[in-house]
């Protein structure tokens, strides 16, 4: 084998190699992303006391596939005729943690926005009557929707926030942290007794009164502390 034979198989092999390199998936951060059911009691009186009070958070969690973020549309889902709005403070874990202290808690999340839990409610009450899971209905694609992070050294207390929603330049929901039935760092401390939080995990934590339904064309605004983090157009 010649001097020009070597070469010709080495830059082959090199074509081979950019060639397969270029079908290889590109690796992602897998993440989990956990919902709080119920964890204001004037959204459980609207949903006719479905849960007024528990001595533990209803936890439920979504696909990673369920993520929408920067301004992306959120989709109706065919399989709806009635697909909820809920708005909600959301969480990003900064740090590996598993069976968290309460009081240790609030080390691990360091950025907050706002996220819309968007829920196919006639599914949903299809699931709860025949005492079904209802996950369905709460994790399926496009169905966590958040805004901006912010900086949670840009507040002083995570339970004194204030958020809302606007639909189509009409404020439908506002809510304040203060009123959670289960702080957030309850709610980070149960998760963690079952799953191993790691860094980029979202917890929703809980949706305030006045869920109401979107449809195409809707236009969605998300507050924190009045600055606008979260905006989405449904398609």
């Amino acid at each position: 084998m010649d001097k020009f034979e070597h070469v010709q198989i080495y830059a082959n092999n090199l074509r081979f190699h950019a060639l397969n390199r270029t079908f290889v998936p590109r690796k992602t951060a897998v993440m989990k992303i956990f919902g709080v059911g119920m964890n204001y009691q004037e959204h459980n009186k609207e949903l006719e006391g479905t849960l007024i009070y528990r001595e533990e958070p209803v936890i439920f969690t979504k696909a990673d596939s369920a993520l929408v973020k920067d301004g992306r549309p959120f989709f109706v889902p065919d399989f709806t005729q009635r697909c909820d709005y809920e708005t909600e403070l959301v969480v990003r874990i900064c740090r590996l943690g598993r069976s968290i202290a309460p009081r240790w808690a609030h080390r691990y999340y360091d950025q907050v926005t706002v996220g819309i839990d968007f829920t196919a409610r006639d599914l949903q009450q299809q699931l709860r009557a025949k005492g079904l899971p209802w996950e369905l209905s709460k994790g399926f694609d496009g169905s966590a929707v958040i805004g901006e992070m912010q900086p949670m050294a840009d507040y002083a207390d995570v339970q004194d926030l204030h958020f809302r929603l606007d639909k189509n330049g009409e404020t439908v929901q506002q809510g304040h942290t203060a009123d959670m039935l289960f702080r957030v760092d309850e709610i980070v401390s149960y998760v963690s007794r079952f799953f191993t939080l790691k860094m980029g995990d979202l917890i929703f934590t809980g949706t305030p009164v006045g869920v109401g339904h979107v449809r195409e064309g809707d236009h969605l605004e998300g507050y924190l502390e009045g600055r606008k983090v979260l905006d989405c157009n449904v398609r």
